[in-house]
């Protein structure tokens, strides 16, 4: 049916991100692959806000080739999307592509102690919610489902790795239309 390619941003060690494959296979049911590195769009980078356009790091993406399904960029930079200060990620709605940022679901972003199961949660469910837009999910108004809009950290940390039962059906419906 296809895989899910995994691609770092920039030269950060995906090592520390090794639960990730595992999870995206049981949550989505596509086996998910480290798909290499790639370096950092400087065209993306805003200086005078210190962040990257999110978009710039999809059409990096989008101009890969490759036989995976899906593609997720991963970085460690902070992204941002026009009319926001902030995203944890972006998607191309029912594309390949998506990214998520690392950077703000670090505790340590906001100057906290490092806590690995919480980045480790944050990390799954940011990841599960962009390709859930690549599979043409819209967020959803159940606040447990991962589909649900993230508009600060209590909202992620609020919701589950996990699909409602609607949203589920419909990624269901759309996984067997693939096969």
């Amino acid at each position: 049916m296809g895989s899910i390619g995994l691609i770092c941003f920039g030269s950060f060690d995906y090592r520390e991100l090794s639960f990730l494959p595992s999870r995206l296979r049981e949550l989505l049911g596509l086996k998910a692959l480290w798909a290499g590195h790639v370096p950092l769009p400087g065209s993306a980078y805003r200086r005078a806000r210190g962040q990257y356009l999110a978009s710039g790091l999809l059409e990096s993406l989008t101009a890969m080739g490759g036989d995976h399904l899906k593609l997720l960029g991963l970085t460690e930079e902070d992204l941002y999307a026009p009319g926001l200060n902030f995203v944890f990620g972006q998607a191309q709605w029912g594309g390949r592509c998506a990214v998520v940022s690392l950077a703000r679901l670090r505790p340590t972003f906001y100057g906290l102690p490092h806590r690995e199961r919480l980045f480790c949660s944050r990390t799954v469910k940011e990841a599960v919610h962009e390709l859930g837009h690549t599979f043409m999910l819209p967020h959803c108004p159940n606040p447990y489902c991962v589909m649900c809009f993230s508009n600060c950290l209590e909202d992620t940390d609020r919701k589950s790795e996990e699909f409602c039962a609607e949203c589920r059906e419909i990624l269901d419906r759309t996984l067997r239309g693939l096969r």
